[in-house]
């Protein structure tokens, strides 16, 4: 699968399967038709449809994964939550140059770990 359509779309990434055929009747209800599912390993993002304006992890794991800041576009904004259990922080990165970064920390934050495994096939 190659790049999102146009800017009005979004493609998430889920590392499990049970969900997706719901999120995707939720979506179509809803008028989202350019939307693109994935299963896969959250911590390596979507390389193959990269670069992103935009990427926001919905779960923390102990550092940023360096896979997402190189999917960024410069002035990209990378959100996601990093630390362990009880001690985490939701950062926003913002890519400044080729390999430079701004980092602003949003505050504490509690959500489940983002976990690796192995990516999946992808579903249109």
């Amino acid at each position: 699968m190659g790049k999102a359509p146009d800017h009005r779309s979004r493609a998430p990434l889920r590392l499990r399967e049970p969900g997706q055929e719901a999120a995707r009747a939720r979506l179509a209800a809803l008028g989202f038709d350019a939307v693109a599912l994935r299963i896969g390993d959250g911590r390596a993002g979507w390389p193959e449809a990269a670069p992103f304006d935009a990427i926001l992890v919905s779960a923390a794991g102990p550092d940023v994964p360096a896979a997402l800041k190189d999917q960024l576009t410069p002035g990209g904004h990378l959100v996601l939550p990093v630390g362990p259990p009880g001690g985490q922080t939701l950062l926003r990165l913002t890519r400044s140059g080729p390999e430079r970064f701004a980092s602003t920390d949003l505050g504490p934050v509690s959500f489940v770990p983002l976990v690796r495994g192995e990516v999946a096939t992808e579903r249109g």
